[in-house]
């Protein structure tokens, strides 16, 4: 094995690092996983993901959790609605005995990052490790963390997502402004707190289009609900705006703004006392990119091709990076770890630019002036 007397470094505990870690782990590969979060304990944000067949389902085969997974996963989530902005039902599919994304089977984050953390051997994840910078030593790398800490590795793993500190020790290219910008919402006690937005879910997810605008939420096993609000504007438009996101009156001030034909009914998400915004800008990496492939470092995930979110494919595609990886550096097809990550490179590349495209097709689709009847359309009603 390629990386048989090896010390593997996996800077961040997200899905594609986690899922890289328990690949390597069954090879009895050398590999820890740093992570920022103080603890395993800490919230875990984000929207339910929908695993997809050859990406998130075949990494969880490969890793041994297909089992794990299924008993975890949440068939009422992948259940929708589609909505214009009066709230009025143009789709449901809870009348369905088959859901449109059948093959598409969902799981909250903090369930699957559990399981995926369970399946590691004990002091995997070295928790409390912020990555702050590293320096070439030897053939490898010490990397410094923000707790003070500093670890040598022979090989360097980028997973720490869109904002990775390590990929500019491989790659100088910027990401590129996808044309809209989302705020994130997180909503505990749900029930209590939105008690008209949560009951439409009935317990799967709700999507609404209108005004070249998207508004979609789905709850979470834990009675949570995150909802994003997203929209094509300037890349600066958010910051120009000076809204303090901290400021529940402001954000609420600038959704009726800027959502101003959309529903009242809408302003349940702005004015419980238990919810959480977080502005975020889309971004993507050019299709084309290069860069020089080294024997010691590279990148998976949103770290080496990060995407907006609307079609479901970010988590998906760093798995997939994850069990291909794995393959390259513990099989005998390659005969030294430069070639073996070369070869990984292009094809993760390649594999990138494809779901980018799907997204970015998806993403103008989302935000269209007829984009409550593409949608429609698209899922054949």
């Amino acid at each position: 094995m390629l990386i048989g007397n090896k010390a593997v470094a996996v800077v961040g505990g997200g899905m594609g690092g986690l899922t890289l870690a328990r690949l390597l782990q069954m090879k009895n590969a050398n590999v820890k996983v740093y992570e920022r979060d103080a603890n395993r304990d800490v919230r875990v944000q984000g929207s339910t993901l929908d695993l997809h067949e050859g990406t998130g389902l075949e990494a969880m085969k490969r890793a041994g959790l297909l089992v794990e997974f299924y008993t975890h996963h949440r068939p009422l989530a992948s259940k929708m609605r589609i909505v214009d902005e009066t709230l009025s039902i143009k789709f449901d599919d809870h009348g369905n005995e088959k859901t449109i994304a059948e093959n598409r089977p969902e799981i909250d984050r903090a369930p699957l990052r559990n399981i995926l953390l369970n399946s590691l051997k004990a002091d995997t994840v070295v928790w409390d490790s912020h990555f702050v910078s590293m320096e070439k030593q030897g053939d490898g790398w010490l990397l410094h963390f923000k707790n003070g800490t500093s670890v040598y590795a022979d090989l360097v793993i980028a997973a720490d997502g869109a904002n990775s500190k390590v990929r500019p020790y491989l790659s100088t290219e910027n990401p590129v402004y996808s044309g809209v910008t989302l705020i994130e919402g997180n909503i505990y006690n749900a029930e209590r707190n939105t008690p008209k937005l949560f009951e439409l879910t009935k317990g799967g997810k709700v999507m609404a289009f209108g005004n070249e605008q998207f508004i979609g939420y789905g709850t979470k096993g834990d009675g949570s609900i995150m909802f994003v609000a997203s929209s094509k504007v300037s890349e600066n438009s958010v910051k120009e705006r000076g809204i303090d996101f901290k400021n529940k009156e402001q954000v609420f001030e600038w959704f009726k703004q800027e959502y101003a034909g959309w529903s009242d009914e809408w302003h349940e998400f702005f004015t419980n006392d238990d919810v959480h915004f977080i502005p975020r800008p889309q971004y993507y990496f050019p299709m084309d990119q290069t860069w020089e492939t080294q024997e010691s470092l590279t990148m998976i995930g949103d770290a080496a091709h990060c995407m907006p979110p609307f079609a479901g494919e970010g988590a998906n595609v760093a798995m997939q990076d994850a069990f291909e990886l794995a393959d390259c550096l513990t099989g005998n097809k390659f005969t030294d770890i430069k070639t073996a990550i070369s070869h990984f490179e292009k094809e993760m590349v390649r594999r990138g630019a494809e779901a980018t495209r799907d997204t970015l097709e998806n993403t103008e689709r989302m935000h269209s002036k007829t984009a409550l009847q593409q949608m429609l359309l698209f899922f054949s009603i």
